[in-house]
């Protein structure tokens, strides 16, 4: 079974714009900063039309108790969902196809950097990203390997984008 992967729609920007809207409201003061990240968030590559969302909070025991609120805006709550420190959310159209993944951690998690380090160092440099995205695609023939058979790429590529990431900082 092949992956379903299309190339960078920009209308990714306006979905990400409109739930960040929605999950400020649900979440309300706990929120922190939301960010649009994974490959819907990198211009040029090819992706699975899911919107990545990675929202830190103030206090991650809150948004245990505002599961409901999220309900309320169609996300299924999924727990750490495999990640210690994590809030996973899913949302689903009518139709049962899934449109966004919420990944929702405390200020300052080191998974919050590593996410942000590995976006912004594609979209910094667009010959890496392109690699990923020809990678993806070559991968998408078999699913049961897609996930993992990415994860040297992402490993190298993160490595290199958090030392890139420390050193931009340095230069502000």
């Amino acid at each position: 079974m092949k992956k379903h992967l299309i190339f960078h729609d920009p209308s990714w920007k306006i979905s990400y714009q409109i739930e960040a809207t929605a999950i400020q409201r649900a979440f309300g003061k706990n929120i922190a900063y939301i960010h649009h990240i994974g490959s819907t968030s990198i211009p040029g590559i090819i992706a699975k039309p899911i919107i990545d969302i990675l929202v830190e909070v103030i206090e991650l025991s809150i948004v245990d108790t505002q599961e409901i609120n999220m309900a309320k805006i169609g996300y299924e709550a999924k727990g750490a969902y495999g990640i210690e420190g994590r809030r996973y959310f899913r949302k689903h159209d009518k139709k049962g196809t899934r449109t966004h993944h919420l990944h929702v951690f405390a200020r300052n998690n080191p998974h919050v950097l590593k996410h942000i380090a590995f976006r912004d160092y594609l979209i910094a440099h667009p010959k890496i990203a392109k690699e990923y995205s020809e990678l993806k695609e070559k991968l998408a023939e078999n699913s049961q390997t897609y996930q993992g058979a990415k994860e040297p790429f992402i490993t190298a590529t993160l490595k290199d984008a958090l030392v890139w990431k420390a050193r931009s900082k340095e230069d502000t």
